[in-house]
C-alpha cells in the first residue's frame, strides 16, 4: 500500500458527524497521511440545530498556502467537500494548481444540494463557480440534484435509465475526467452508484434503507478516496464506499438520540475488512 499525502479542504462542524470530522478519520484509518485545511468552523452543522456559531476562514486560506508554498509542501492529493462562497472556491483552483504534486488527483464532492434544492446561502453565482471546480476534477462525486445544478438540467424526483445517461454525459462534459453518482436508484427499494468515463459506465445498486443520516455523503465520499489510494479501482471504490456507508447507516438508525449523523466510527473496523487490510 502506498502512503500519500491527501489534502482535504472542507469545513469543520465541531459537533454532527460530517465535512472534515467524518474525513480526517476515514482517511486517516485507510492509512493515509491527512491534511486539512477548514474552510470554516461552525459549533454543529446546520441540519437540525439552531442557534449555531459560524466562524469564515477565508481570509485565513491564502495565508495558510502562502506558508505551504514557502515549505515546498506538496500534495499527492486534494479532496473537497462543503465550501463556504465563490470566493473560496477560486482560493481552492489556486491551491490545487500551486500545492500538488506531478499527476496528483483531484477529487471534489460538490456538496451544494440534495432533494431538488440549494443548500441554504448558495445561488446561482455559487452554483457557476462550482461547475468550474468540477471541471478540474479528475474525479466529481455528485448526487442527482448537484448533477442538474452543474449542468443547467431540470431536476427530476422521477427518473429512468436514460435521464441518468444524458446527466452523466453532461456533467463529463463539463470536464470532469470521471463522473461518480451517486443516489441512483431504479427501483424502490434499491440505490446504487454510478461510475462514468469516456462514455462507459458501470452501476453499483444496493439496498436502499429509508431512514437517512446526515453526513452519510461526506463518508461515502471520504471512504471512496480512502478506498482509491489503496489501489482499488474505481468501481471497487465506490463499492466499498457505498456499503461502508450503508453499514454506518445500520449502525446508527436504531438509536433515536442520535439524529444528528452517522456513527461512522463503529464500522471503521468494517471498512478495514473491505480494503483487505
Amino acid at each position: 500500500m502506498s502512503y500519500n499525502k491527501i489534502l482535504t479542504i472542507q469545513d469543520i462542524s465541531c459537533i454532527g458527524q460530517c465535512s472534515l470530522t467524518v474525513a480526517l478519520p476515514i482517511l486517516s484509518a485507510c492509512g493515509q497521511e491527512t491534511c486539512i485545511l477548514p474552510s470554516a468552523v461552525l459549533s454543529t452543522h446546520t441540519g437540525g440545530f439552531k442557534g449555531f456559531t459560524f466562524r469564515d476562514l477565508t481570509d485565513d486560506l491564502p495565508l495558510i498556502q502562502k506558508h505551504w508554498l514557502n515549505e515546498n509542501i506538496k500534495f499527492d492529493a486534494v479532496y473537497t467537500g462543503y465550501l463556504g462562497s465563490t470566493k473560496q472556491i477560486d482560493m481552492v483552483k489556486d491551491i490545487m494548481n500551486t500545492l500538488t504534486k506531478p499527476n496528483a488527483k483531484k477529487i471534489v464532492d460538490p456538496a451544494m444540494a440534495d432533494n431538488g434544492k440549494l443548500y441554504v446561502g448558495f445561488d446561482n453565482n455559487y452554483v457557476k463557480a462550482m461547475k468550474s471546480l468540477c471541471g478540474l476534477a479528475d474525479y466529481v462525486l455528485p448526487n442527482i440534484t448537484e448533477a442538474c445544478f452543474i449542468t443547467d438540467t431540470e431536476y427530476k424526483e422521477n427518473y429512468d435509465e436514460k435521464f441518468v445517461d444524458e446527466i452523466l454525459k453532461k456533467v463529463s462534459d463539463v470536464g470532469a475526467k470521471k463522473v461518480i453518482l451517486t443516489g441512483i436508484g431504479y427501483k424502490a427499494e434499491k440505490t446504487g452508484v454510478v461510475i462514468y468515463e469516456n462514455g462507459k459506465k458501470e452501476y453499483y445498486e444496493h439496498r436502499k434503507i429509508s431512514k437517512g443520516c446526515h453526513g452519510t455523503g461526506d463518508i461515502y465520499a471520504s471512504a471512496f478516496v480512502g478506498a482509491l489510494f489503496n489501489g482499488k479501482s474505481d468501481f471497487e471504490s465506490a463499492k466499498i464506499a457505498a456499503d461502508y456507508t450503508v453499514k454506518c447507516i445500520e449502525n446508527t438508525i436504531e438509536d433515536s438520540n442520535h439524529w444528528y449523523g452517522a456513527k461512522f466510527e463503529t464500522a471503521i473496523p468494517d471498512l478495514i475488512k473491505m480494503l483487505g487490510k
